[in-house]
């Protein structure tokens, strides 16, 4: 068993090397260009949102729409820091500081917002972002209104896409834990967990925090790739792009989310030079895949390995018939 537990982690970890080389090459012969770049660095942005958002709320079952809050601490943090020690010393100081006050606020949110359920949930969740808003909006060190302008440029391809993939590792292995099936326990029946002795409020708790800390990372990456932050851009919206990329790829499903980012990341760039029409074949998207897949393009499920290679096989019989 954990032999091919670790081929597979091994085939994973080839994949992984060969999207990095592959785009790293169209990146240096100019296939990628700064445009797209751009493009790119906003897609692996979204990625480590949707899948901490997953986290939350596809695996813990907890209806949260404050995640631009701790994006927003996030990207505050790191854009102040930066603009005082201009390096990757900066950008590393100033992303474990928005970890540090994002995990503590959102400590402070969780343990009572966490004991509520349903709408009730999310309408904390929600009043909790915008406070956080507010407060940048008010103070003097934040530039207020105005915001943060000419924030250092300190992120590339090789730094996002090393931030997506721990990320993505951190959360696929909480939702493979004993505490990822905790709260996956607590997602489907809460009173039954709790009965079977599973200390809910902590779970929660657990995944909440993590998911926080994860936003707070794509916060600061957004910080150094777009040179200017203001309030506005972390309002609700923003929490509601969040959330529509976990529910197109699937509440529960990584790679659903991976995948969803990178489709809707390509229909805006695609459709960037149709503002007319942009917003309405984004809509109609969107719709249509709420009819036809209600549950998100893959619903709770992953792709794997195994799924590869059962599809590569349904095809190889097919033809042979």
């Amino acid at each position: 068993m954990k032999k091919v537990l670790n081929i597979k982690n091994m085939i994973w970890a080839l994949f992984i090397v060969v999207i990095y080389v592959v785009i790293t090459f169209l990146i240096h012969i100019k296939i990628i260009n700064a445009y797209y770049q751009i493009t790119l660095l906003l897609i692996c942005i979204n990625i480590i949102l949707a899948v901490s958002l997953n986290l939350i709320i596809g695996v813990a079952g907890q209806f949260s729409l404050g995640h631009a809050g701790f994006m927003c601490i996030g990207a505050y943090a790191s854009a102040l820091i930066t603009k005082s020690i201009a390096n990757l010393g900066g950008l590393i100081l100033g992303v474990l500081v928005g970890m540090m006050i994002s995990a503590i606020v959102a400590l402070i949110v969780a343990l009572p917002t966490l004991r509520l359920k349903g709408d009730y949930l999310a309408i904390a969740t929600l009043g909790f972002a915008e406070i956080i808003r507010i407060i940048v909006l008010n103070l003097q060190i934040t530039n207020r209104a105005a915001g943060i302008a000419n924030i250092p440029k300190l992120i590339n391809w090789n730094i996002i896409y090393l931030g997506v993939i721990i990320a993505v590792i951190m959360v696929t292995n909480f939702k493979r834990s004993a505490s990822g099936r905790a709260c996956i326990s607590i997602k489907e029946d809460e009173i039954a967990s709790e009965a079977m002795g599973i200390n809910t409020t902590k779970y929660k708790t657990r995944a909440f925090v993590i998911g926080a800390i994860l936003a707070s990372l794509a916060g600061s990456f957004y910080a150094n790739t777009f040179y200017v932050i203001k309030p506005e851009t972390f309002g609700f919206a923003k929490s509601i792009d969040i959330l529509v990329i976990v529910v197109f790829g699937g509440m529960g499903s990584i790679t659903g989310s991976i995948i969803a980012a990178i489709a809707l990341g390509i229909i805006n760039t695609l459709l960037q030079g149709f503002s007319t029409i942009r917003m309405i074949v984004y809509a109609i998207t969107i719709v249509a895949i709420m009819v036809f897949r209600p549950k998100g393009l893959l619903g709770s499920k992953e792709l794997t390995i195994d799924k590869f290679r059962s599809i590569f096989k349904r095809g190889a019989d097919h033809e042979s018939a």
